[in-house]
């Protein structure tokens, strides 16, 4: 039994130090080698290899495997070859022919020949792909390619991509990485072409050296329009904050502006944006061991015109563009009863050629009491004082002070079956004026300070009922709201403009640029809400009801009915609706629908926005639909369509239709893109709706490419 055991299962240690090992059905040995056929195993580290036959030279302190090679390395990668050379002295391992398959990408290399040191292979003439190795449908030849098993970085020498067995490319250098750490290299290009702007190419270089942060730039050419870059850093400080930086720059060329580009307002697009959080920005900036909570904010964003936006990308449905931009600074301490807050706004209006006149609030100081209970918990108030600093450039400025003290006394009758409430809201604001206006509208040159004070009453009553039944529970809330209003002091400025602006509660008159007092009118607020929840505890239906009446005699009775529904129909559908019925005008003035569906297979949505709203007896109207679908046919095909529309303005905002076909081993998607974007021109703003097809392509893990063809830009009412 002893010697049927060492004939079949022999194990032959190498290098005292069992370095490798050797397993065998026959091994013959005398003093310079080791000869071992017949299911050989060889082990050495985390490496597995399997042959036909193995000699191992004692003397050279070599090891060749011959035949059926099999080598496995750890759970990253497995190789095939028919003659292997293991130097142990130099470490060095050669296969030839090589066939090596990176487990976790699932990327194959197959060559004539690899040279290994350490975990660095050197192939020499082969292909790889990341496609099923019988028939792939790309692959990449190369004369020479390195492969670094620690940092999974292969560098590809003389490329030529191939789909099928048809060549398509060839890439002097061409490197990728095998997994999803961050290291420096050039992204995924981006082309183009249209009518007017010409080539596009859009080629981004990523950089990062160390782990807290990274710098992405993005060079691009508009063959026909111009040149520019972008770029954006990346960073996280410390643990409780982090930010980016984005920047840019674009040239229009002579041609172009004298061409296509002959409205534009500049010749020249740049600007930046800047965010930063901090969640503990006190303790950590000034070295404090604050309990409480404080943390900053920032947004800020500047740019000379919207073309800034536009020309980030090739692709203008990524690019969100608002007509008027803010910038925030936010910074606040908060303990358990009090509360410190800065803020600081910003507001740049796209429309305008100068932004002098617009009004900013930089800053806003406010300090906020947390409620504080008396009486055994029935006596309540909280404390709320604002400090608001309106300037700018050009103009009237003004820095407005107020102060707000709600104070509430509220019990439970018959049986907590009724809660009653009674609020007084007092309030006090101070203003004053600097500045000079651009045009003195009746005698604002001379406005002066003034003092406004209010108090008022708001007595509540409520109930709310609840039942379970056998599959959910319904909650019913019904509420009446009285307010009465108490007594008003005006001084100075609010005194002379309170004909003006309170009653309309403001309107275009300059005077009330920085009149804020919102109207008190003695009416009730009638309120009944309902929801049903399932034994998971999920709300699945949600209804408000909410009416106002009104007791003032220069106003309508009956003030506009709110209906506001939520209903998750089944686990994937839902529903949801607000609308505003005007009593008077017998009509809907406001009405929100949004219909969603979502599964694994199929999603979609539609939304749909109505406002009518009346003021100064004139009717504005707003009714805009945006609607979006996606389907997934099968594990490989998927397709999408959008569709936006402005009823009002009679026209498409956007229209998207395509669909992505995707395999393992690549991605191909096409769509068809018309997008209504705006733009600064120089006699004012304006847009234009662009039309695209969209060609994008990816080889996995490789990366891929983006082209798309702009069939044509028009402007907008021309």
């Amino acid at each position: 039994m002893p010697k049927l055991l060492l004939l079949f299962f022999l194990s032959y240690s190498l290098l005292n130090a069992g370095k490798i090992e050797v397993f065998a059905t026959n091994i013959d040995s005398n003093d310079t080698s080791l000869h071992a056929h017949g299911d050989v195993v060889v082990l050495f580290g985390d490496s597995y290899l399997s042959a036909n036959e193995v000699i191992y030279n004692h003397k050279e302190e070599t090891v060749e495997l011959f035949g059926n090679i099999m080598a496995l390395k750890g759970e990253d990668y497995f190789g095939l070859g028919e003659h292997a050379k293991y130097d142990i002295k130099k470490d060095i391992r050669m296969f030839e022919p090589f066939y090596m398959l990176d487990k976790k990408s699932e990327v194959w290399m197959s060559t004539t020949k690899s040279v290994a040191q350490d975990n660095k292979i050197t192939l020499t003439s082969g292909m790889v792909s990341g496609c099923n190795p019988n028939n792939p449908l790309w692959k990449m030849y190369y004369s020479e390619a390195d492969y670094d098993g620690d940092t999974k970085w292969v560098d590809l020498y003389n490329a030529r991509l191939h789909f099928y067995n048809i060549p398509v490319f060839y890439f002097p250098y061409f490197g990728y990485s095998l997994d999803t750490k961050r290291r420096s290299g050039l992204l995924t290009p981006s082309w183009g072409y249209s009518e007017s702007e010409g080539m596009y190419y859009e080629q981004s270089l990523y950089i990062t050296t160390e782990d807290w942060w990274d710098l992405e730039l993005k060079p691009q050419v508009r063959s026909k329009r111009g040149k520019g870059m972008y770029g954006t850093f990346r960073f996280a400080d410390s643990k409780v904050s982090s930010g980016e930086i984005t920047s840019g720059y674009f040239k229009e060329k002579a041609s172009y502006i004298e061409g296509d580009g002959k409205d534009l307002a500049h010749n020249e697009h740049y600007g930046f944006n800047f965010k930063y959080e901090n969640s503990d920005v006190l303790n950590q900036w000034i070295g404090t061991d604050l309990e409480g909570q404080s943390g900053l904010y920032s947004d800020i964003i500047w740019m000379n015109d919207v073309d800034y936006i536009n020309l980030q990308n090739n692709d203008d449905v990524k690019n969100t563009t608002s007509r008027q931009l803010l910038s925030r600074v936010n910074l606040f301490y908060n303990t358990e009863k009090d509360y410190f807050g800065t803020y600081f706004n910003y507001y740049l209006d796209l429309e305008k050629e100068s932004n002098n006149l617009v009004i900013q609030k930089l800053p806003t100081l406010q300090y906020h009491h947390y409620i504080e209970t008396f009486l055994d918990d029935h006596l309540f108030y909280n404390i709320d004082v604002q400090t608001n600093n309106f300037t700018r450039p050009e103009g009237k400025k003004a820095l407005i002070n107020d102060i707000e003290v709600p104070i509430e006394i509220q019990t439970s009758v018959f049986n907590k079956f009724l809660d009653l409430s009674y609020t007084s809201k007092l309030k006090g604001e101070y203003i004053n004026f600097s500045g000079v206006p651009v045009n003195d509208f009746n005698g604002s040159n001379n406005l002066d300070s003034g003092v406004y004070g209010r108090y008022f009453h708001i007595f509540e009553a409520g109930t709310y009922l609840s039942k379970g039944y056998q599959d959910f529970t319904h909650n019913t809330g019904f509420s009446i709201n009285y307010t009465k209003k108490g007594g008003d002091y005006t001084s100075g400025y609010y005194e002379d403009v309170d004909s003006i602006c309170g009653v309309a509660g403001g309107t275009n008159n300059p005077l009330c640029e920085f009149y804020q007092i919102d109207e008190v009118k003695d009416g009730i607020n009638l309120e009944m809400s309902q929801f049903v929840v399932d034994l998971s505890g999920k709300q699945t239906i949600y209804h408000r009801l909410s009416q106002n009446i009104s007791y003032e005699s220069s106003d309508e009775r009956l003030g506009e009915l709110e209906s506001e529904f939520e209903y998750y129909i089944t686990k994937g559908l839902y529903y949801y609706n607000n609308t505003f019925y005007n009593h008077s005008r017998q009509r809907i003035t406001k009405l929100l629908n949004t219909l969603r569906y979502n599964n694994k297979q199929f999603t979609f949505s539609i939304n749909h926005y109505y406002d009518d709203l009346l003021k100064d007896d004139v009717i504005n109207y707003s009714s805009y639909l945006t609607t979006d679908v996606r389907y997934r046919y099968d594990s490989h095909y998927s397709y999408m369509a959008g569709y936006a529309y402005d009823f009002e303005n009679a026209t498409k905002k956007r229209v998207e239709v395509g669909f992505l076909y995707e395999k393992r081993c690549w991605n191909f998607g096409l769509r068809y893109v018309e997008n209504n974007r705006p733009i600064l021109t120089s006699t004012d703003a304006s847009s234009i709706y662009d039309r695209y097809v969209y060609f994008t392509i990816a080889l996995q893990p490789m990366g891929g490419s983006e082209f798309n063809y702009k069939l044509s830009n028009v402007l907008e009412g021309s």
